[in-house]
């Protein structure tokens, strides 16, 4: 990082975060350490007897050591698979190599200049953050997609890309329960909760909306707190920050060209068309978009499941019309050499995602996370505090168990069976249960390079300032993070306090009044 950008970077709290952030090892090396003190951590604590419950076996919950013969022997001849599996890789580079056509093109380039013109300046910041929040509809597709278009976005209207970067991060991540879009989260966070009350009363039937008009209103909250922390604090303290990235990787700015102007004309007409086909052929109650069942959104639909090819077309085909009709595209080696250099910038992102699936399969199968959130739970439960402070609780234990564990259903499939029951013997709904845990996951997010995206942003970041680094970005993250923590947790408590509704079928006392 050069003189002035270290200058710029060195007042504050934030300063010392960055600083701090950036002299720990290259990411891909951390998770190697982490990997190694997992180990070590599993192999001191297997000797330890825990009195606790694993609620999805029923058993005493027992810390495996990794460092038998047996348990290496397996870790050796699972890493293969560990990699190829890991499901951040293949979303992030199927994704990618539509979007590499589209951008090599210039087909994303013309879109962005030309929805700058319709987009007044000062809307542009709350339009990044809104279009992260309703990308989680499309499960994942907001950290390939709208978190470097963000950058793109602010760098071609002369803000600081670094800024776009964050306000489109904190939208799709930290903002990731705020959506008035249902989304296949819904369902699926539904199911662990109705299971979770099943535990103490089969009878309760849980909707699969019922935080949707919490979560509805939560997103005008972040995209409100997003806009003033994105204009007021991240971009004015990275304002100094030069962008020395490759003058050959940062958008062009300038007016539309008539060869432009028809190129992105019929490109967006074949993208409308794509979605026009989609939209037709999943409407028939027996389309092959649907579930079993009939539901279209529902987790094993294949249209959630298609979510990624669908993105990959989406912006194939508009890429390749686009390059056609302006002249920019001459053969088809030309769409061959877009998906290569989409894949030449995700050299480092693979070394990184090597060592992160290594790192989880290792935490996940010696049972620590799990004893983490145990332990955390029964320290809350032990309280036995009023409503409004186990409220506070659970948003507080969530956002910091989720600085270990990323998988929101996962996390929920581990808490669910002992926060809604615990919380229903308290006179607590399960609804009310599970909108405080959607506060908690959402809000930390973003400032754990433990989430497997996380690097990926690190790299976005890259591509406009060289010396970007873990501390860099978890200083510009966190004012988002904490105040999205404080204020949304006080949000959730007024709005239980004056009563709204907060989803469909939804109540905040059991039995419901």
């Amino acid at each position: 990082m050069s003189e002035q950008n270290q200058a710029a970077a060195s007042g504050g709290f934030l300063g010392t975060v960055e600083r701090v952030g950036n002299k720990l090892p290259d990411p891909a090396v951390l998770f190697i350490a982490l990997l190694f003190i997992v180990w070590v951590l599993s192999w001191l604590l297997s000797y330890v007897s825990f009195d606790v419950v694993d609620p999805r076996s029923g058993q005493t919950l027992v810390i495996q050591n990794l460092l038998t013969g047996r348990s290496f022997t397996e870790f050796l001849s699972v890493m293969v698979t560990n990699f190829s599996h890991f499901h951040p890789v293949g979303v992030v580079l199927v994704a990618m190599l539509g979007i590499g056509v589209a951008e090599h093109t210039g087909f994303i380039n013309a879109a962005i200049r030309s929805l700058l013109n319709v987009t007044p300046a000062k809307l542009l910041t709350p339009m990044v953050i809104l279009v992260g929040i309703v990308s989680h509809s499309a499960v994942d597709a907001g950290y390939v997609l709208v978190i470097p278009l963000g950058g793109v976005i602010f760098y071609a209207a002369g803000r600081h890309p670094l800024a776009g970067i964050a306000a489109a991060f904190a939208g799709v991540s930290g903002g990731f329960s705020a959506n008035f879009v249902p989304s296949s989260l819904d369902p699926l966070l539904q199911g662990l909760t109705q299971a979770g009350a099943h535990i103490l009363d089969t009878s309760v039937v849980v909707n699969p909306l019922n935080n949707y008009f919490f979560t509805t209103a939560s997103s005008i909250l972040i995209i409100s707190l997003g806009w003033y922390i994105t204009d007021k604090i991240v971009e004015p303290r990275i304002s100094a920050t030069n962008v020395d990235g490759d003058a050959e990787d940062l958008p062009e700015m300038h007016d539309l060209e008539d060869h432009e102007r028809k190129g992105l004309r019929w490109a967006l007409i074949s993208m409308v068309l794509g979605i026009v086909i989609m939209t037709v052929t999943a409407l028939p109650a027996d389309s092959a978009w649907r579930a079993a069942d009939g539901e279209l959104t529902a987790s094993s639909a294949p249209m959630m499941r298609s979510i990624v090819s669908l993105i990959f077309l989406l912006f194939l085909v508009p890429g390749v019309v686009f390059g056609i009709v302006s002249g920019s595209m001459k053969s088809s080696k030309d769409m061959i050499e877009g998906m290569t250099h989409s894949m030449h910038g995700m050299a480092y992102y693979l070394v990184i995602m090597f060592f992160i699936a290594q790192f989880v399969y290792a935490f996940g199968q010696s049972n620590l996370g799990v004893l983490l959130a145990l332990k955390g739970a029964e320290f809350l439960k032990a309280l036995n505090a009023g409503a409004s402070f186990t409220i506070v609780g659970i948003v507080i234990l969530t956002a910091f168990v989720n600085i270990f564990v990323g998988s929101a259903s996962g996390k929920w499939g581990l808490l669910a069976p002992i926060f809604v029951p615990m919380l229903m013997s308290l006179g607590i709904s399960p609804d009310l249960t599970q909108a405080a845990y959607r506060v908690g996951d959402s809000s930390t997010n973003i400032i754990t390079p433990l989430m497997p995206y996380f690097p990926l942003v690190v790299v976005y970041c890259q591509r406009y300032v060289k010396g970007t680094g873990i501390g860099t970005l978890t200083a510009m993250m966190l004012p988002y993070s904490i105040t999205f923590l404080l204020t949304w947790t006080i949000f959730l408590l007024i709005y239980f306090a004056i009563g709204l509704p907060l989803g469909i079928g939804a109540s905040y006392t059991y039995p419901p009044s």
